[in-house]
């Protein structure tokens, strides 16, 4: 196994999916209140971290398979965060058997087409290349930070997403493989207990995302207040509650 990972806890096993330009450390306030009841496993995505870049198209759902295989988990329950989220659903579509239940905090979704302003932000954000100081003012200066911008936690965000941008530079290649059909079209198929988590400030395309999700038979939907999309960092304590409270029923 190549991929950096930790494992504290006992008990259930619970595998945490962090975010697209951040790392394990998203989790670093979370996992020790998991911990208590709970075996929990973080770890960097490929190109993420401490874990090893990408110099072929990335499998993010196969790194995954493989990790659970390396600790001789059967099965799982995946907590998955945006990017997370997308892995984590893929996952669940794709390997049923292998998931307990699905946790999703404002997650991405494989073939969701995004809004003219959602692309008009990242063209802006890409034309910054390679200015690593602008692009992440202007990434983290959107309305969806507004809140871990302003929070005692604002520098490790600043840290994590620097830190990523740095790295990528590393990256052979930002081509990845996801299985098909795209999890939009397959949603329905989800059988498993699913919680769907999403902060009070997002994007509107998050918010659409939410509403796709409608389609997985047996999904709850909670939301928490005074939070935006990094609520794992900002209300740890609240995250937690949820999530327990929807794994012991």
């Amino acid at each position: 196994m190549d991929l950096y990972y930790k494992v504290t806890g006992t008990g259930k096993p619970v595998v945490l999916l962090h975010s697209g330009g951040a790392d394990l450390r998203e989790w670093m306030f979370f996992t020790p209140l998991l911990a208590k009841h709970y075996k929990v496993v973080v770890f960097d995505g490929r190109g993420a971290g401490k874990s090893p870049s990408p110099m072929e198209p990335a499998n993010y759902v196969e790194d995954l398979l493989a990790l659970l295989d390396h600790l001789e988990i059967d099965k799982a329950a995946l907590v998955g965060h945006s990017m997370g989220g997308r892995i984590a659903t893929d996952f669940t579509l794709t390997y049923p058997e292998r998931v307990s239940e699905l946790v999703l905090i404002a997650p991405a979704l494989s073939g969701f087409r995004h809004s003219q302003e959602f692309e008009e932000w990242m063209q802006k954000i890409n034309a910054a290349a390679p200015d690593i100081e602008k692009i992440v003012e202007l990434s983290l200066n959107a309305p969806l930070y507004r809140i871990i911008m302003s929070s005692p936690h604002r520098d490790l965000m600043v840290q994590m997403f620097r830190h990523h941008l740095k790295k990528t530079g590393e990256w052979g290649t930002f081509e990845s493989i996801w299985p098909e059909p795209p999890a939009i079209e397959r949603l329905e198929e989800i059988k498993v207990k699913t919680l769907f988590v999403i902060g009070e400030e997002e994007l509107s395309d998050n918010r659409r995302v939410a509403k796709c999700f409608r389609k997985v038979p047996n999904i709850h939907f909670n939301h928490i207040v005074s939070s935006d999309h990094m609520l794992t960092l900002t209300h740890p304590n609240d995250l937690y509650n949820h999530i327990t409270c929807f794994l012991e029923k």
